[in-house]
């Protein structure tokens, strides 16, 4: 057990960088990230853009909104299945969360906004957004390195508008106990990339390491943690990790949190690059929907198998 509490995750500095590219440190930023992505599947990254009030006011927005009646936080629906309000459930008696759709777009913030506070309340939305487009930069950095890294980048255009963000504000109730209890079941993610922010700073996230061993995060202001999701596993056809996490709750202080997931749109199938298929490394996964998937990942037939994904679609 001692020496499981040393294990970190890759810390990797963000700041300094942008989209365009152009510093220095870029590749030297992007060979850590793409060795951090085959051998951990995740790193924690340092980004430092997002403005300290308003990392304060995510916070009180989401006290605030899950404080809400829960048939109000109901009204969060949405066509596609689990886009919407997650209740707490025999499986994860602590945790709820609020799903922000084309967390981008001001009018599809608004609009739920509109849902939760029908005489309106601004400000909502305006946080929601800022905070989606300073993560969302992050986001897209990260793919664009991964896709020079393995030279595929003349795909970056059509991948990147392919692709849409959600938020997802995230309460986990305190257990009132101090034996380790749990937030939400071993996972990979169904999407593209995963960020996550730990908004008020209490530990619970665990990730998992090749060989079983648990990795606990211990969140700081400026960090984020980065996962690759089994859309971008599959279409880097395997060159990337994709790591098990849970989440694991102590103590009496509530957890909140805020991820923003890039999705595909509707209708795009997820297929690997040619270029990154051949004898040496055959195709792993056959081209899918990524709806399609998503209601599999959730069905009773996907936790039979460790991995939904092999399950799904495996070659």
């Amino acid at each position: 057990m001692g020496s499981e509490t040393t294990l970190k995750l890759p810390v990797i500095d963000f700041n300094s960088l942008d989209l365009e590219g152009k510093n220095p440190k870029w590749e030297k930023v992007k060979s850590q990230v793409l060795k951090a992505l085959e051998e951990h599947g995740c790193f924690e990254a340092l980004f430092d853009k997002v403005p300290l009030d308003l990392r304060k006011s995510l916070f009180a927005l989401l006290k605030e909104t899950f404080d809400l009646p829960l048939e109000t936080k109901q009204r969060n629906t949405h066509k596609n299945p689990f886009y919407g309000y997650i209740g707490k459930g025999p499986k994860s008696p602590l945790y709820e969360s609020i799903g922000v759709d084309e967390a981008l777009v001001l009018g599809k913030v608004e609009s739920l906004e509109n849902n939760l506070w029908p005489e309106g309340y601004p400000s909502f939305s305006k946080v929601m957004k800022d905070f989606s487009e300073q993560v969302s930069e992050l986001e897209q950095m990260v793919r664009k390195m991964v896709l020079e890294s393995l030279g595929v980048e003349k795909y970056l255009d059509e991948f990147m508008n392919s692709s849409t963000h959600m938020l997802r504000i995230m309460k986990y109730s305190a257990p009132q106990t101090e034996d380790s209890t749990l937030g939400v079941i071993k996972h990979t993610d169904a999407g593209i990339t995963t960020i996550l922010y730990q908004i008020n700073e209490v530990e619970g996230l665990e990730i998992e390491t090749k060989d079983g061993k648990w990795i606990t995060y211990q969140p700081t202001p400026h960090s984020f943690v980065f996962f690759v999701g089994d859309c971008l596993q599959a279409w880097t056809n395997g060159k990337l990790y994709n790591a098990f996490h849970k989440v694991m709750m102590r103590g009496s202080e509530d957890r909140y949190s805020a991820a923003l997931f890039a999705r595909p749109k509707e209708g795009y199938i997820i297929k690997a690059p040619e270029e990154l298929v051949d004898e040496e490394h055959p195709l792993l996964y056959k081209p899918f929907d990524f709806l399609e998937y998503l209601n599999f990942y959730h069905s009773e037939e996907a936790q039979k198998h460790r991995i939904p994904l092999k399950a799904y679609c495996g070659v």
